[in-house]
């Protein structure tokens, strides 16, 4: 990226995602000024050659873009309105790029706010993992003013390897992740449910893995989440509470829209049974666990297992 394009970036919540993004920003050139409640993630930004901050308002000083890629809206709210947020810095015309799943009412409200004190919002959820992350390689599903999309150029063109321009107003880009999460938990569901039932079976499930890799029946998800429960490895990469967060959206979304959702309604039963043995904050290929725990089978150990 040529010097004239680079940008001061901030970029609040740097667990595996936010840390990914950054470093991509970074490796385009851009400066970029982080915050997390974990100090070790702030360090982590600094040992990358970003700068840490104290606080989203101290991130955002001198910021032309702010990224914010936290759990949820009540996070993203509090990230730009509340104490020390985001909007008592930014000036007018900066941009923020909201990345956090959220319902599509929420996301128009947040922009509206924004929109209040001349701030432009860009309702840009997105997905690919903490790999692609890193890689600057993630698929934004993106939606607001072309003025937003402008502005965020620099910082999308660093952490996107595909944005999807759905719309020029927010909550078009939510609704387009609520679907792709419906999707994504139902998949992990049922990777999770077909693998302890082939362990069930007596099979050798590391070559059911190799099998149905090869098969019609293998997902995105069956083969990146699986390698977890072979591994008995169930550090979070994406934790189970995500997914009773997101499948949770999809049905109140459902039940306000007369939607019936039944197998989504099924998923998200499976991840509140894992939450509630316990494994809420742990890998969100824990379903594996939970179905095991219950019918006395025994899967692979690991650091975690």
């Amino acid at each position: 990226m040529a010097l004239s394009n680079a940008r001061n970036i901030a970029l609040i919540g740097l667990g595996s995602m936010g840390l990914g993004m950054a470093r991509a920003c970074l490796a385009a050139g851009h400066s970029v000024r982080g915050y997390d409640v974990t100090p070790a993630s702030v360090a982590a930004l600094t040992a990358a050659g970003g700068h840490g901050a104290n606080s989203p308002a101290d991130a955002a000083k001198g910021a032309d873009i702010a990224v914010v890629v936290v759990v949820n809206a009540a996070q993203t709210e509090t990230v730009l309105f509340g104490s020390d947020g985001l909007a008592s810095v930014l000036t007018s015309g900066s941009v923020v790029v909201s990345c956090a799943t959220m319902a599509p009412d929420a996301a128009r409200a947040l922009a509206a706010r924004c929109a209040q004190q001349g701030i432009l919002y860009l309702d840009a959820p997105m997905s690919g993992g903490a790999v692609r992350a890193g890689t600057g390689e993630l698929t934004f599903m993106a939606s607001g003013a072309p003025e937003a999309f402008e502005a965020a150029r620099p910082a999308l063109d660093a952490m996107a390897g595909k944005v999807y321009e759905l719309g020029d107003e927010a909550g078009i880009g939510a609704s387009f992740k609520i679907v792709n999460q419906l999707l994504a938990g139902v998949h992990i569901a049922a990777a999770c449910e077909a693998i302890t039932f082939a362990s069930k079976l007596g099979l050798d499930i590391a070559k059911v893995y190799e099998v149905i890799t090869a098969s019609a029946g293998n997902s995105w998800m069956f083969e990146n989440r699986v390698p977890h429960i072979l591994e008995g490895d169930y550090s979070p990469r994406s934790a189970v509470n995500i997914f009773t967060k997101d499948l949770g959206i999809v049905s109140d979304i459902g039940r306000a829209e007369t939607f019936p959702l039944p197998i989504a309604a099924s998923a998200l039963q499976l991840f509140l049974m894992t939450a509630a043995a316990g494994m809420g904050r742990d890998d969100d290929a824990s379903p594996a666990r939970m179905i095991a725990q219950m019918t006395g089978l025994t899967l692979p150990t690991g650091q975690d297992g």
